[in-house]
Order: structure tokens, then C-alpha cells, then sequence
């Protein structure tokens, strides 16, 4: 994958939290943004709640014989404050005009900075300076809209070591502006949002940090991390810093029609929940973003086709692989939960047996309740990992039926039942 191809993921970290359901100024949650890769002014005082200034991403790359190097792409969003002012010049949350509102909001601006080549050979340090601008858009004869942007000063370091047979890159990127800070607003005007970096490398290859090879194991315990993640992305010349923590080789899904700002949320639902808006809550949407007025436009044109590929696919059995994966019941014929059995001390416990609970690992806070209760075994369950768990319902509850009948059992381990005293246990 090239870096052109993994900006669709890279793009997606950008914007991630840049503005929540249900997409309007006016919900709570979306009074208090930009929640990832935020780089804060150094100089700010407690009271500005400003995030730190820095953030360090490290990895390691096998060089070819040639020179290596890598080109570094430093990505973020600077805030530019939407201010609506009246025809007196006086500043106002909002204004109607020709049919629409427009609203005073903070928007951002996408800012992308390229370091070609930078050489795989000691340290290196650029400038970051993104300058400030003021535009003044008239809205007929009602108001204008004021769009500030301030000015960001921040530097981009890198570092290159040898380890063994491997280089260990350590890329750090700093906010440097150099006043004082002392309110929240202000620390967010000089950040660096959504700050995320993307490597290519020339003549090496880099080396997962999540799973490295068994010989770089040690190197990569050596990499230092901080408030930046690196993952493979798609090729192993390409590398993403993320601000959150991804797998390798991370992608949008084909299914996606675009962007909805939460990648924690399921594409169908956020959907579904945006056609149920009411139409002065979509209004409100669109006039609070251009992003957000988008999201609201797709999500109505959808057709029910591009509704039910949001809901799911299948695949057809002729691609499946020729050996069953692991989650499908006819991989392993000889499991059964119904019948399988453990060893309780020296006695096979399985479904009907009378157990005593004795739970140790406290893995729910409720255990300390049912410690020392009759419960009846309901199955035996192994899962993937080779471990085994007894699933029971307590004797004693009277909505132990409706449990049993709905599946909803309690789940201890072997060493955490004992044989019921004076209970005989089923064959």
C-alpha cells in the first residue's frame, strides 16, 4: 500500500471525534472536542486544561544496502473560529438569512507538512510554522461571518540509532508556542489537533511493533512510545503514528460510504440514528458543519441496497477456506457443551451435576454473593485460548428456569467449584 492509498485510514484518525451524534452545536457532547492527538501549548497554566505538548513515536527498520531514509508526513488540524456577527459588527450565535442559519462555531483546517528523504543517520530537526489568517464573508445585507485562524509553532525531530542489525527511528513532535496560556479557549487555538504521522521508507523496511519478528523481540521492547502509536500500514514501507491504538494494516471498510467522525460506532446504527433526526435537528446539523451537513445529505440518499450492505454481507461458501474455522460448530464434531464433562478433584462434573461455588478470581463484584452456593451445572465450555469454563445457574434462585431457559448463566472455573456434600452427581 502507498502512503496515497493509506491516507483513507490516516484521514479517518484525523477526524476522529471531530464531531459526534447528533452532529449539532447544540449537544452537550460536542461542547467539549477534539479528543485525540491533541498537542497543547507548553506554556499553559493548569486552569487552561491544554493537553501536553509533545508526542514520540519509535520504530525499527531493516536497511537495504543502499542509503536509507524516510519521508515523514506530519498531519493535523489547526482551528479556525467561525464568528457570525449582525449588521452593527456585534458578535451573535447566529443569524437567518435567504431561508438558512448560520452559526458561530469552531471549524478546523486540514494542515499537512512533507520532510523528504530525511536520512536514516543521527538526528535531524525542522521548524513546524503554520501562520494565522482572517477572512470576512458578508452575508447579504444582515451580518458577516469572521473565519481566525492563530498561528502554530511546533517542531518536528528525528533520531536514528543503530540496534544490533536494525535502526530504531524515534520521531518526536513538539508544540512550541511561546506564550503563556491561561484559559482552555486560547490553549485549543494554538494546538495541534488530530496530530498524526505517516512514514514512508526508501531502501528499508519497517518491522511490526505489535508482533516483530522473534530476532527483533528485544529491539522492540527497546521503543519508546508516547501518546503515538505505529502501525503497519498495508505495506511494510509504510507506517502510520497514530494517536490511538490500531492493529497493523488497518483499513476502511468497502461497506463504508464515508466518513461519520466515531469509529467506535457501528456504520448502520450511527446511520439509522441520523435518519430518525427531526428535520429543524437536521437543519441545526448542516448549518453547524459543512462536514456534518454532508453526513446528513448521504445518510438520506442511501438507497435500501446501501443500507443492507451497511448491515452485512455473505460470502459465498465457495471461497471459504477447505478447513472450517474455528468459530463454526461443525469444525470439531466432538465438542459439546451439552455433554462434555470436566474433572472436579477426581469426579467428571457435566450438565446436571450439583457443584458448590467457591469463587477466587473475583471476576465479577457480584462473586462474593454466591460464594459457598448450590448451583447446577448447565454445560461445559472450552474456548479458544484451551481454557475451560462451567456455566451453572444457582439452585436456590427462584428465576433459575427463566435463566436456564434463556441462556443466562454464571461462569466459574473448574478450581472454582467443589462436589456438592451428600449430592450425588449424574453419570
Amino acid at each position: 500500500m502507498s502512503v496515497e492509498a493509506a491516507r483513507a485510514v490516516a484521514d479517518a484518525v484525523l477526524y476522529e471525534g471531530y464531531l459526534l451524534y447528533p452532529y449539532r452545536a447544540s449537544a452537550a457532547k460536542n461542547r467539549s472536542r477534539w479528543q485525540f492527538g491533541v498537542l497543547g501549548p507548553p506554556a499553559a497554566a493548569s486552569s487552561a486544561f491544554a493537553e501536553g505538548p509533545a508526542m514520540v513515536m519509535s520504530c525499527l527498520l531493516s536497511p537495504a544496502v543502499r542509503s536509507p531514509s524516510v519521508t515523514l508526513h506530519l498531519r493535523f488540524l489547526q482551528l479556525q473560529a467561525r464568528e457570525v456577527r449582525d449588521a452593527a459588527d456585534q458578535p451573535v450565535g447566529s443569524l437567518e438569512f435567504a431561508g438558512e442559519t448560520v452559526l458561530s462555531w469552531d471549524e478546523a483546517v486540514e494542515q499537512s507538512l512533507t520532510f523528504e528523504r530525511v536520512p536514516l543517520d543521527g538526528a535531524v530537526s525542522f521548524p513546524v510554522i503554520v501562520p494565522g489568517s482572517t477572512s470576512v464573508q458578508e452575508i447579504g445585507n444582515v451580518g458577516s461571518v469572521v473565519r481566525r485562524r492563530w498561528p502554530l509553532t511546533a517542531r518536528l525531530s528525528a533520531c536514528v540509532v543503530r540496534d544490533g542489525e536494525l535502526l530504531r527511528l524515534t520521531v518526536t513532535v513538539a508544540n512550541e508556542h511561546p506564550a503563556p496560556v491561561t484559559d482552555k479557549e486560547t490553549a485549543v487555538r494554538h494546538s495541534l489537533l488530530g496530530a498524526h504521522l505517516l512514514a514512508e521508507a526508501h531502501h528499508a523496511v519497517f518491522l511490526s511493533m505489535q508482533d516483530p519478528p522473534p530476532a527483533a523481540r528485544a529491539a522492540a521492547a527497546r521503543c519508546h512510545q508516547e501518546r503515538c502509536w505505529p502501525v503497519l500500514a498495508g505495506a511494510d514501507t509504510v507506517l502510520l503514528g497514530a494517536p490511538i491504538i490500531l492493529y497493523d494494516h488497518p483499513s476502511v471498510a468497502e461497506q463504508s460510504p464515508g466518513e461519520l467522525f466515531d469509529a467506535t460506532e457501528i456504520d448502520e446504527i450511527l446511520t439509522l440514528r441520523v435518519l430518525t433526526m427531526t428535520d429543524a435537528e437536521k437543519a441545526e446539523a448542516r448549518a453547524t458543519d459543512p462536514r456534518a451537513a454532508t453526513i446528513v445529505d448521504r445518510c438520506e440518499t442511501l438507497s435500501p441496497a446501501d443500507l443492507q450492505r451497511l448491515h452485512g454481507g455473505r460470502v459465498s461458501p465457495a471461497v471459504l477456506p477447505a478447513e472450517s474455522p474455528w468459530w463454526d460448530p461443525s469444525a470439531d464434531a466432538s465438542v459439546s457443551p451439552e455433554s462434555d464433562a470436566v474433572l472436579v478433584g477426581d469426579v467428571p462434573v457435566r450438565k446436571g451435576s450439583l457443584v458448590r461455588l467457591h469463587p477466587r478470581r473475583r471476576a465479577d463484584a457480584q462473586d462474593m454473593f454466591v460464594a459457598g452456593l448450590l448451583a447446577r451445572v448447565t454445560a461445559v465450555l472450552s474456548d479458544v485460548d484451551g481454557g475451560t469454563h462451567v456455566a451453572v445457574v444457582l439452585v436456590d434462585d427462584p428465576a433459575a428456569d427463566l435463566h436456564d431457559w434463556y441462556g443466562r448463566y454464571l461462569y466459574f472455573a473448574p478450581d472454582e467449584l467443589s462436589l456438592a456434600s451428600g449430592e450425588e452427581t449424574p453419570c
